[in-house]
Parts: C-alpha cells; sequence; structure tokens
C-alpha cells in the first residue's frame, strides 16, 4: 500500500525468512558460521538456540543457499511428531520410497541403506529440524542413534536442531547427555544492540530501493525501546508505522507514530490499568489491619469479663466483678 508513496519496490519488513533481507551482524555472522562448520564432514549435531523471532529460520535458509551441490537436505518445519511420522517425513523430504506400514525399525533400516549409498556417489546427507525444542525426549534419543549410522571414515547424517532457549534445558537432561556429547557446534543468536537495529532498519529499507531517511535517530529509538532488539517485533513495528506515515501524508516516521504503531501490534501490552491491582492491594492491607486489631482486642474483652483485678491500699489484689 505505501510501496509507491515512499518509492520501494517491496514491502521492506515482511516477517517471510527472505535471505535477501538477512542483515548479517556480527552474531548473525557467527551463527551462520556454525551451521556451516556443522554441515561439514565430521557430523554429529549442531545447535542453533534464541528467542523467538531473533532470526534462526533465515540464518537456516540463508544456510541453504551455501551447501554444497552434493548435499541432500530434509527440513523439518512440525517436530511435534512420532519418531516413525519423523522419519517419514525425512523420507518424503529426501524422496525415499517407502511403505506407510513399514515399523520405525524398516525405516531406519532403510534410511541406513540410502545414507551408504549416498555417502559411495559422494553426496552428503543433512538433516535440519526447526522448532527442535518441541521434540520428544523420546525422539530425541531417536535422532542420537541415526547418528550411529557411519562407516570409519565419517558420520553419514548431518543433524542440525534449531530451537528456542528451552532446547538446550532439554539437552542439558541427564537421559540426553550421550546427545548433548555429539553437539559439535552450539550458538545462541541474541537480540540486536541499539547500533546493530539502526543498521538493521537501513540494511531493509536499502535492498527495498529506499533512498531516503524515513526513519530519524528519535523514531528509531522508540522501534529499539519497544521491540527490544527483536528482529520480527522490529519488522512488525517499522511495517505498521510506514503505514502510519502514509496515512497522515507525512515524510518520515516519529516517535509518536511508532508509539502508535505499537499500540496497534500489541494492544495488550499498551494503557494497562493500574486501578484494580492497587484497589485489590488496599483492600488486602485493611483486612490485615483488622485482622491483628481483633487479635489483640479480644484478650482485653475477656479481661472485661472476667473481671478487673486492682490492689487495695494494703496492695492486696481485690477482684471487681461485673455480675451482682
Amino acid at each position: 500500500m505505501y510501496q509507491q508513496y515512499f518509492g520501494l519496490s517491496e514491502a521492506p519488513f515482511s516477517i517471510a525468512p527472505d535471505p535477501r533481507y538477512l542483515f548479517l551482524s556480527d552474531k548473525h555472522r557467527e551463527a551462520l558460521a556454525h551451521l556451516i562448520y556443522g554441515v561439514g564432514d565430521q557430523g554429529g549435531f549442531v545447535v542453533l538456540t534464541g528467542e523467538v523471532g531473533t532470526g534462526k529460520t533465515t540464518i537456516c535458509r540463508c544456510l541453504l543457499q551455501q551447501v554444497p551441490d552434493n548435499a541432500d537436505i530434509a527440513f523439518i518445519i512440525n517436530p511435534r511428531q512420532s519418531i516413525n511420522q519423523l522419519l517419514q517425513s525425512i523420507f518424503n523430504d529426501l524422496h525415499i520410497d517407502y511403505d506407510r506400514g513399514m515399523t520405525s525399525k524398516d525405516l531406519v533400516d532403510e534410511l541406513n541403506h540410502y545414507l551408504l549409498e549416498a555417502h559411495a556417489d559422494g553426496r552428503n546427507t543433512i538433516l535440519i529440524i526447526d522448532e527442535a525444542q518441541n521434540l520428544s525426549v523420546d525422539v530425541l534419543e531417536q535422532l542420537r542413534l541415526l547418528t550411529n549410522l557411519e562407516t570409519n571414515e565419517k558420520k553419514l547424517l548431518q543433524l542440525v536442531l534449531l530451537g528456542q532457549p528451552e532446547l538446550n534445558d532439554m539437552l542439558a537432561k541427564s537421559e540426553l547427555r550421550q546427545l548433548a556429547q555429539r553437539v559439535t557446534a552450539r550458538y545462541h543468536l541474541s537480540p540486536l544492540s541499539k547500533p546493530e537495529v539502526i543498521q538493521y532498519i537501513e540494511h531493509r529499507l536499502s535492498v527495498a530501493g529506499c533512498r531516503s531517511e524515513l526513519f530519524p535517530s528519535t523514531a528509531i529509538n522508540k522501534i529499539y525501546q519497544l521491540s527490544k532488539g527483536v528482529p520480527r517485533l522490529i519488522n512488525l513495528i517499522c511495517d505498521r508505522t510506514l503505514l502510519g506515515v502514509y496515512s497522515t501524508n507525512n515524510d518520515q516516521a516519529s516517535a509518536k507514530i511508532v508509539a502508535n504503531a505499537a499500540k496497534e501490534i500489541f494492544p495488550a501490552q499498551q494503557g494497562f490499568n493500574w486501578k484494580p491491582i492497587w484497589l485489590s492491594l488496599v483492600l488486602a492491607a485493611v483486612i490485615v489491619s483488622v485482622s491483628v486489631f481483633l487479635k489483640d482486642y479480644r484478650p482485653v474483652e475477656s479481661s472485661l469479663e472476667q473481671g478487673v483485678q486492682a490492689p487495695d491500699a494494703n496492695g492486696s489484689i481485690i477482684r471487681s466483678s461485673q455480675e451482682g
């Protein structure tokens, strides 16, 4: 809608994992280097973790453009499967024929046969699993067993696991310690810093053909504050901000337009009403105070019912009763 208004060839802040828009910060370069290293000849597991929206899938798709021609890749995007279903998905991606009635053992035997033939033909086989934190412990253990498929020189299957930080917690479990020992490369992708946010926005605008400054420093500061440096959130905020700039017939974004854009994207996080919470806290304080007062008052009331003791002139205690 706003592309023509700003002279852009396409929408610069799409959340689709387009490798052309991959911004290679130092963190992203190192993450990509770990993946490239991991799909080499050493085999084993490569683990790339990061918070939601930090760019793991985009980096992986960039990796797919750099793998050699002799690599065959199975890319699993839905890991919530049984081991039998997962093996069938792998077979589908690798174009291996199989009978749907085959057991997991039959599928593993067939996969082993395929990998041996691929190795003999000089081909490498790579299995990439996205959202790997959703894999069950049993399936992860079965994946470890797949790395037992090897010759005297090398592993026949390389595995890349992409996931959220919870994946590291899973791999730290004692029952998966054998798998953790086979991780040959591991990297955690953190959000962008403020200088990197500036470069990120400029990079995406440049790829889309922008030749003017659409986001001044005040707007970028607001974007960084609201997105916490997470690329996916930056994309959402920037896209809605450009729509706001277009709809108000302005030339540049402002902190106010950015804030309004964020309210449209994250309505539940904006304008939070603290009044019910304060009322609850005040009511709780009143209840506690009344409870303490009553606790202290009852012994006094009991004393009055039993009569007040007071000394007479000689110092003896005289009991004054309220009874007749």
